[in-house]
């Protein structure tokens, strides 16, 4: 047989349980009412220790008079005793408020978060008719804990608002939506990028907030520069803010966008397979404003991405910066070679502007958003292909 302050043990801790908050809190009315086993008391209590029996009993009829709930009783005739006894066998909760209500109570262990939790938690979820927003709240509460309940709906309202690249290159705090001012993002970065993530299936902690939204950040972005041979620059690798990109030119008559710096692997390697005059620059994702430089009108300009709706997204912002850009394994004849490695791309890129697409790449992006597995990430091709393709655009220049 289990107490009142056992089961209220229990019900804390399933509270600690993502999946518990997110079915009991979002499963709507077939959840509730919540009903837990108390167990009976067996012939041994009744026979050696009638005071215990009797405590336990007036334990669950507590529970009754105090509102916690419906207590389930049922008639027991225990050896020994003429009449029969009625003896808990069930607690059932209505509705989550009882089952907080019951934890608070009995004051079991952090019994007072808890309470918190649910309480702003409720003010959320009414606050805001977004399901996915409402379960990531309920499944992630340190994201907002510290976080007034005002700020964490103002939030959750700018991330409804919020496209990719729709800062165009001008910084967060300069962005004209609903509830910002000018540390608001600073302020809430964790939490805005969370819910992104929501809508754009974690693209927004993948390319970073500022990148992801197109803005200019406030502490720059650091770029990595790889020479593809040797003498053009006095290390192997340097990294270089992206401001100074767009005033500073590299000394190189070709220039190598590759979207992803973790590809670095995958290009020719400077000592064995040189490359004359030929600089990459990687992992800008959706940074993409220092691609304005005036001097890059004057290079040879490639540009190597995911071949996704996301990297076709990225090319067209480039591509507005460099009309001349040429894309590099960004085409139908190398996703269909490699199509076995693909994955799924959940939520595609938004609509990119007229124009900035040849008529190829606009049918590729359809097709792309018609696959089960339109996601062919730079990473997964063989770095024989990647070889192949920068030295054919080397070649042709």
């Amino acid at each position: 047989m289990k107490s009142p302050q056992a089961l209220a043990t229990k019900l804390a801790q399933q509270w600690n349980s993502a999946d518990w908050r997110e079915r009991q809190l979002l499963g709507g009315g077939t959840v509730w009412p919540l009903t837990l086993s108390i167990g009976q008391p067996d012939p041994a209590v009744f026979l050696s220790d009638a005071a215990a029996l009797r405590s336990h009993l007036q334990q669950w009829r507590a529970v009754e008079d105090l509102g916690l709930g419906n207590v389930q009783w049922q008639e027991r005739r225990y050896r020994g005793s003429s009449d029969a006894i009625a003896v808990p066998t069930h607690w059932q909760l209505a509705k989550p408020s009882q089952c907080i209500a019951a934890i608070r109570h009995f004051k079991v262990a952090g019994h007072a978060q808890v309470h918190s939790d649910y309480a702003r938690l409720s003010t959320l979820i009414a606050g805001l008719d977004r399901p996915g927003f409402q379960r990531l709240l309920v499944r992630r509460l340190v994201q907002w804990r510290d976080t007034p309940a005002d700020a964490v709906i103002a939030a959750a309202h700018m991330a409804l608002q919020l496209e990719p690249g729709c800062a165009q290159g001008k910084p967060l705090r300069a962005l004209a939506v609903q509830g910002n001012d000018s540390k608001f993002f600073e302020r809430h970065a964790s939490l805005l990028t969370a819910l992104l993530d929501e809508r754009f299936d974690g693209e927004a902690s993948r390319q970073g907030l500022v990148g992801f939204l197109g803005a200019l950040p406030e502490d720059d972005h650091w770029l990595l520069i790889a020479p593809l041979a040797p003498g053009l620059l006095p290390f192997a690798q340097m990294r270089v803010r992206a401001s100074e990109l767009l005033t500073t030119p590299l000394p190189a008559r070709r220039i190598l966008l590759v979207e992803n710096e973790r590809c670095l692997h995958q290009l020719p390697q400077p000592t064995a397979q040189p490359l004359p005059s030929t600089i990459a620059v990687l992992g800008a994702g959706l940074n993409l404003g220092w691609l304005a430089a005036p001097w890059l009108q004057e290079r040879t300009v490639a540009y190597w991405g995911d071949l996704d709706t996301w990297g076709l997204h990225m090319l067209a912002i480039a591509r507005g910066h460099v009309p001349h850009l040429h894309a590099l394994l960004m085409n139908a004849a190398t996703f269909s070679a490699h199509q076995h490695v693909a994955v799924a791309e959940p939520v595609h890129a938004p609509d990119t502007v007229a124009g900035t697409w040849t008529p190829k790449e606009e049918a590729l992006a359809l097709h792309l958003r018609a696959q089960d597995k339109g996601r062919l990430e730079q990473e997964f091709l063989p770095a024989v292909a990647v070889h192949s393709a920068v030295r054919a655009w080397v070649d042709e220049d």
